[in-house]
Parts: C-alpha cells; structure tokens; sequence
C-alpha cells in the first residue's frame, strides 16, 4: 500500500480508517525524518493490514499542534480514531511495528 499524504483535508477521513493507522511528523529539513521515511515507506509496503500517513509539519501545523508534536520525527499510532502510541526521534523497524501491534 503507498503512503497517504496527510493533510487537514483528508485528516478526519485517515482518523476513522477501520485499520490502525500510523502517522509519520515530519519536515524536509529533518535529518532523522530522512533516516525514518524509507522505513516507514517499507512498512507501508509490506503491510498492507496498515494506513500509513506522513504529515509535513511545515504545511500542516495545525495537525502538528493537535499532536502534541515538540520534536520530529514524531510516530502516532491511532486506533479507532485515538492514539494509542507515540513517540520521538528516529526508531528501527522493529520498534515501529511494535508500536503497530500496541
């Protein structure tokens, strides 16, 4: 499955996805966000049980905001519309799919 560009358009359509969904914060200047975003893209491509979503926090502070998000890259997982996980900094494939599980 590819990524969702996630934006306050679209945002509320992502949050009641029936699958969990997990958001990646992120700004093009983000070293950390360079070394995350190919796993996450992995992710998204081997687990198609997933929404992944990335969201630009530049061009989207308002959901930024709303997330409580201080530093990037930031991963929330939602289920049923909330979140269940989140966390900052860079983090390996295996922590990010454990997140997924919750």
């Amino acid at each position: 499955m590819s990524i969702l560009h996630v934006n306050k358009n679209n945002f509320d359509s992502i949050r009641t996805s029936e699958k969990p969904v997990l958001l990646d914060f992120y700004a093009d200047w983000c070293g950390p966000c360079r070394m995350v975003s190919p796993i996450v893209e992995e992710i998204a491509a081997e687990n198609p049980q997933y929404l992944i979503g990335k969201i630009n926090i530049d061009s989207e502070p308002e959901l930024a905001q709303k997330f409580h998000v201080l530093s990037i890259p930031t991963l929330a997982v939602l289920k049923n519309g909330k979140v269940i996980n989140q966390s900052a900094g860079a983090r390996p494939k295996a922590e990010i799919l454990a997140m997924l599980k919750g």
